[in-house]
């Protein structure tokens, strides 16, 4: 039997995301981001354990994406709605990146992630 991971957040993007880009496909100019909010909606899913980030998106959540957090050198944030949610770029030791859009309770969720890779990393320095 494997270790067990405690799930800190499981789910998919704030809803607010969803109601701003709507709103602003009602113009012809805002109907692609109409078109990716309601994808994002969809099938883009946020699994944060205290092992792991686990991304699932794309087109019918076909893509998968699982960071450890001794792989994070690098984590910058970006509120969005007035702060109700946020985008978070996730860089690796290997120099790509893991982007995450509409996070709900962002803040929480990068002083979690935060925590655990200033413990798994010891190259890591905080972005604050």
């Amino acid at each position: 039997m494997g270790i067990r991971e405690e799930v800190y957040y499981e789910g998919g993007p704030h809803i607010g995301d969803l109601i701003l880009n709507l709103l602003i496909g009602l113009t012809v100019v805002g109907i692609p981001l109409a078109i990716g909010a309601i994808v994002r909606a969809l099938w883009l899913r946020f699994r944060i354990t205290d092992r792991r980030i686990c991304v699932t998106g794309g087109w019918m959540g076909r893509d998968r994406s699982d960071v450890i957090y001794s792989e994070i050198v690098k984590i910058i944030t970006v509120p969005r709605g007035i702060g109700l949610w946020g985008d978070m770029v996730i860089t690796l030791k290997n120099g790509s990146r893991l982007e995450m859009r509409a996070i709900p309770k962002f803040r929480e969720m990068y002083d979690y992630i935060n925590e655990r890779v200033m413990a798994k990393n010891p190259e890591y320095s905080s972005g604050k």
